[in-house]
């Protein structure tokens, strides 16, 4: 437990924990908004495609290898 010597340190102890309280409220913000962001349909669209392709490619690629 820290030691106070004089109200000046206590009032620069409680502004810092209020700026680091509000340093915290604005990253879950920006977490919220991420993470809305990510569960759109339309992302979910676009990374289904893109495996899709991905493992496509792969499966004829296969084909294509083991075929010969």
């Amino acid at each position: 437990m820290k030691i106070y010597t004089s109200f000046e340190e206590i009032d620069n102890d409680l502004k810092l924990v209020k700026l680091e309280r509000d340093i915290a409220w604005e990253e879950l913000k920006l977490l919220k908004n991420e993470y809305k962001e990510d569960l759109q349909p339309l992302n979910w669209v676009s990374t289904a495609l893109k495996l899709t392709g991905k493992y496509g490619f792969i499966a004829l690629l296969r084909q294509w290898l083991f075929k010969r």
